[in-house]
């Protein structure tokens, strides 16, 4: 898939959260293909101490408005300068980047479709979401943060299928872990798309595997270059080890060692 570096400008960086931004960026010709699973590799200037881009994944893409969003977690300098962009400020975007989500076939209207977030890693689910309901399909999502107030976009989410939450403190939906919410006890999917924090995807793949159900996982490695040259996002496979950044970094569980 051809790859695209763009200079594309801010039109809103939105703080929803002491610890989380949503960057919107526009571009003045047409956004490429992008697919919902995929990530952008971000040049930061004006970060003394970051020298590698920053890999985002990608939030939604507004072909209504040519925009493309990037929810982003404040956890370095690089992305704490990225929460800094001004509306018109310019920013330098390698994109699309990776290998998306297996989107169900066109005659699957019926299938039971459960998208699975943690923390930052509901980003790529929103994208997916609308993407499936293009396509006739309403997902439901199962989405899990420490408290209410670490849960972002649920009206966004909620416009696209029913909403399931768990917090850790029980400040919102059933308290505990996703995998303790009380949906998978009660309904019967078909297919299962994660990501969030390792443990919680491992634990998503520990149950999808022991139900049968198919199920694919975005994996969050440090993807520093995002063209497989770096190496620092290696991950062991079934068929050894690969960068997933191009191999991934969404994979089916049955292609990953955790089944073991």
């Amino acid at each position: 898939m051809k790859k695209y570096l763009l200079d594309m400008k801010v039109t809103e960086n939105m703080h929803l959260h002491p610890q989380y931004c949503l960057l919107k960026l526009t571009n003045d010709a047409p956004l490429p293909d992008i697919y919902p699973g995929q990530f952008v590799e971000v040049r930061v200037d004006g970060s003394p101490t970051t020298f590698l881009r920053r890999p985002i994944s990608v939030n939604y893409v507004n072909r209504a408005t040519n925009e493309l969003w990037l929810l982003i977690q404040l956890i370095g300098d690089g992305t704490r300068r990225m929460s800094e962009y001004k509306s018109g400020e310019t920013v330098n975007i390698m994109l699309p980047l990776g290998n998306g989500f297996t989107m169900p076939e066109a005659d699957d209207h019926q299938t039971n479709v459960l998208l699975v977030g943690g923390g930052v890693g509901t980003a790529p689910l929103l994208y997916m979401g609308y993407c499936l309901k293009e396509k006739g399909i309403t997902p439901s999502f199962l989405l899990g943060a420490r408290s209410a107030a670490d849960l972002m976009q649920l009206d966004e989410f909620k416009q696209l299928g029913e909403v399931y939450i768990t917090t850790e403190d029980g400040s919102l939906g059933e308290i505990g872990y996703v995998t303790n919410h009380s949906i998978l006890k009660n309904t019967r999917f078909d297919k299962i798309y994660t990501c969030g924090p390792k443990p919680m995807m491992q634990a998503v793949s520990r149950y999808a595997g022991s139900e049968n159900i198919w199920c694919e996982v975005s994996l969050e490695n440090t993807m520093a270059c995002g063209i497989g040259a770096c190496l620092c996002c290696v991950e062991k496979t079934q068929k050894g080890n690969v960068c997933v950044c191009t191999e991934g970094p969404v994979f089916n569980i049955n292609q990953l060692t955790w089944q073991n």
